[in-house]
């Protein structure tokens, strides 16, 4: 079962360093005052204690009978910012994939996916746009070109559970991973986690004919396993993409405009009026979309807004 989880000889040297004698699982849900946690031969709930850091979907933890006793160093974190207090959300925890699932019954927004993507490179896993519900399009060839024309060097899949198509690619993908499917409500999360775990371990629900928004069926986060090897961590739908990274990240996401930047006459060039502008040249002869530049100055804007507020935050707390 632990190995089924994910469980590794990385996973074993972590628990090997820890001085406690506590059994290890891995945490499959978060109830609030307990989680339910997996382990070698038997699921169940425990206790958190106050020692404990919070804990998260996708955590391996040591326990005792009835208590979580500490927590093994994490791989990677994915976060989001909660829209209602401005601070980083832990959404899943040493996850390898993460799917960004956008429904053809609505446009493809390239900078919620964008958003995305960050989050998914911030965490240190790696992103994959999932196209789902591909009935719904006449034109899948141009969907696929617009998709992959929003960053180079994300990876694209279509996957439509209710007529296979895509399926048994998606599976091989996804196959002895950890993977969470992040996405807006409605964009066929549910459905998707169903296909590939060969069961309804997700409720589904109808979207509004009206702007193909869907309820939040799924309302909390937790792990499945997968039969063809694996685990997805299915995730509530999302109306905003609130973005917890940094500057870095960005530029790791958009590393074809940072190539071009190096040969920009000023050092400090902000690709906007700026004489010798090697981006700008990009944009004007055509190998790099005018909108890709602009999702790049926006996401830049976001991160360096989130941090002055960070920062403001920080010093009311100083004083």
């Amino acid at each position: 079962m632990l190995v089924a989880l994910g469980w590794d000889a990385g996973w074993q040297d972590a628990l090997d360093a820890t001085s406690g004698d506590g059994a290890p699982g891995r945490v499959i849900r978060h109830d609030g005052v307990a989680v339910l946690t997996a382990f070698a031969d038997e699921t169940r709930h425990l206790h958190l204690r106050p020692a404990v850091p919070p804990l998260a979907v996708g955590d391996w933890v040591t326990a005792d009978g009835t208590t979580v006793l500490d927590l093994l160093p994490r791989r990677t974190l994915l976060e989001r910012l909660d829209p209602s207090t401005g601070a980083p959300a832990v959404v899943a925890a040493n996850i390898d994939l993460v799917l960004i699932l956008c429904g053809l019954d609505r446009p493809v927004r390239a900078g919620r996916v964008q958003r995305f993507v960050a989050q998914a490179r911030d965490a240190g896993a790696t992103p994959v746009l999932v196209l789902t519900k591909t009935d719904l399009t006449d034109d899948l060839d141009r969907v696929l070109a617009d998709a992959r024309a929003i960053d180079p060097q994300l990876e694209v899949l279509v996957a439509s559970a209710p007529t296979g198509v895509g399926m048994e690619a998606l599976g091989e993908r996804v196959a002895g991973t950890t993977m969470v499917a992040v996405g807006e409500s409605g964009a066929g999360k549910s459905t998707l986690a169903n296909a590939l775990c060969g069961e309804d371990v997700a409720t589904t629900a109808q979207v509004r004919s009206g702007d193909a928004k869907g309820r939040h069926t799924t309302t909390s986060r937790q792990l499945h396993l997968l039969p063809m090897g694996g685990c997805l961590i299915d995730t509530p739908g999302v109306r905003a993409v609130g973005l917890s990274a940094d500057t870095a990240t960005v530029e790791e996401s958009f590393d074809d405009i940072a190539e071009l930047a190096l040969r920009c006459k000023f050092t400090d060039c902000g690709h906007d009026t700026e004489p010798g502008c090697a981006v700008r040249g990009a944009v004007d002869d055509g190998s790099l979309a005018a909108q890709r530049l602009e999702s790049w100055q926006r996401l830049r804007g976001e991160v360096a807004e989130q941090a002055q507020r960070n920062e403001t935050k920080a010093r009311r707390r100083r004083r």
